[in-house]
């Protein structure tokens, strides 16, 4: 009996020396999603945040008065099915109902959208075009964008068609399609301004269709969103990490990744952080471009490899958060509205929290959420220079703003926050394999076929990233991935057409050049 009890122990302690060991580097969406997965897997698992917390971008800051913030507000849109599957495993309720949303310019309200899902569902696109509420944008314009369905079906989010499209600009593919310039600069470059934020002629076309097909052209209810209840930090971030501890996950804040060790195979066998060395049988990074320049720009092992130094063309984007606190209540229509016009190259929006955050329910007077993308002109502004254009951009969409006194104030600058998919940026990403063979990617930024964006696609790729190493030691069980809703019927019909046609066109082209 002591023989064999000692054989059992023997044997667990073999099983437990015998876990891989995976490190993860940052703490968003994707080293998240990656770390929960291969804990749940049982995989000796860290993951490694340069932060003071888990999160990214919602990592806490403080007002003057003490009161938290996170930085911007993010929205969870219709198609985000992995993201509101993990919600539900970890049995949180974080969202508000669907909402309504609306677009502002200097003139006043230009745009107001219904809730999609609730209204009888029409053909793609003809549910986003009929019953979203222009105000002013002529019918005339609006069937200007007809044309640019060709452009929408042809690309298919595969390789070769990131490889046609990416070399274009947005402005140079709406344009070459016929898109009048006022649909243009009132519709469209606003859409890019908050979903790629850049302006047009600085976004590659590639980049424009696959996110405007994403939250808006592919099915009617694409473009329905929910909102965190409060900070994504407390409502989501913290139980979720709480979660990944309990199933023997470690996250280490404040380490800072500046060099990995490998062996003479090339196999990564360590994540060096300062003086701090952590041993690895596989590695991913799940960081951001300007995080990943960083790390590149300190490692002499990733700089050895062209795709890692490769990575320093890339670009990022800066981001401005500012959020006021009002001495009176403000009649905001619609708790989330989206700006243009009021610079030439800078998207903005403002979020009205009373109606989105729980603690702001009942306050007595409003709290207004207002993110700028796009804004490099405005970091070098003092605060007070910074609330002074903002009560300016307010009062201009709701005059209500201009009688109102700030009582509190945050602002938080974000130099290089989010991914630029400049023109001809694809061939810089990297793809979830990398030449190391135990070294993965994940991140918005990072090349999949899943075809989602944003916190979505951050998220899928760190779980494509923790199936990887799943299948690299043959350990433990694949992650499902959902994905995303099938195209339309008369979507397919009308790809698979178009391609038969290339090819016959193909065709003809070899055997004309053969004689």
């Amino acid at each position: 009996m002591e023989i064999g009890f000692k054989s059992e122990e023997k044997k667990k302690k073999t099983k437990m020396i015998d876990k891989p060991k995976v490190i993860v580097v940052g703490a968003g969406w994707a080293g998240l999603g990656a770390t929960y997965q291969l804990a749940k897997q049982g995989y000796d698992v860290t993951l490694l945040e340069a932060g003071s917390q888990a999160g990214g971008l919602v990592a806490g800051w403080k007002t003057a008065e003490g009161r938290a913030i996170e930085a911007g507000i993010h929205g969870f849109w219709y198609p985000y099915r992995n993201i509101f599957s993990l919600v539900k495993e970890l049995e949180l309720d974080p969202f508000t109902p669907w909402t309504r949303s609306a677009q502002y310019s200097p003139a006043g309200l230009e745009v107001e959208s219904p809730i999609f899902q609730d209204l009888p569902r029409l053909p793609s696109p003809l549910g986003t075009f009929a019953y979203t509420q222009f105000k002013r944008l002529p019918l005339s314009d609006r069937l200007t964008a007809l044309p640019l369905m060709y452009a929408v079906i042809d690309f298919d989010n595969s390789e070769a068609a990131w490889k046609q499209y990416d070399g274009m600009t947005a402005r140079e593919l709406f344009r070459q399609y016929g898109v009048s310039d006022r649909l243009y600069r009132e519709s469209f470059e606003p859409m890019l301004l908050v979903g790629l934020f850049a302006p047009g002629e600085q976004c590659s076309a590639a980049a424009a269709i696959g996110m405007l097909y994403y939250f808006i052209l592919a099915h009617q209810a694409d473009f329905d969103v929910v909102w965190c209840r409060g900070m994504v930090g407390e409502k989501i971030f913290k139980p979720w990490c709480d979660r990944i501890t309990d199933l023997g996950g470690k996250i280490l804040t404040d380490r800072r990744v500046s060099d990995i060790r490998t062996d003479d195979t090339g196999k990564v066998t360590a994540v060096v952080c300062g003086d701090e060395i952590f041993a690895a049988d596989a590695v991913i990074f799940s960081v951001g471009i300007s995080g990943m320049q960083k790390i590149v720009a300190n490692s002499p092992a990733l700089q050895k490899r062209q795709e890692f130094r490769n990575l320093m063309n890339l670009g990022a984007i800066d981001v401005l958060a500012v959020r006021l606190w009002f001495d009176r209540l403000i009649h905001i229509p619609r708790p989330s509205n989206a700006c243009f016009g009021f610079d030439a190259t800078t998207g903005w929006t403002f979020f009205d929290l009373n109606a989105l955050h729980d603690e702001y329910a009942d306050a007595a007077g409003s709290v207004v959420e207002v993110d700028f993308y796009h804004a490099n002109q405005f970091l070098p502004l003092d605060d007070a220079e910074i609330i002074a254009i903002v009560r300016k951009y307010l009062a201009s969409c709701l005059p209500e703003f201009d009688q109102a006194q700030v009582i509190d104030r945050s602002v938080v600058r974000l130099p290089r926050a989010v991914s630029h998919f400049a023109p001809g940026s694809y061939q810089h990403l990297l793809k979830a394999i990398t030449s190391f063979p135990n070294l993965y990617m994940s991140g918005d930024w990072v090349i999949t076929n899943h075809g989602s964006w944003s916190q979505e696609k951050a998220y899928v790729t760190g779980l494509e990233a923790a199936n990887l190493v799943i299948q690299q030691f043959s350990q433990g069980n694949l992650t499902q991935i959902l994905p995303i809703e099938s195209d339309e019927p008369h979507i397919q019909l009308a790809r698979s057409l178009n391609q038969n046609l290339k090819d016959i066109a193909k065709s003809i082209f070899l055997n004309f050049r053969s004689t």
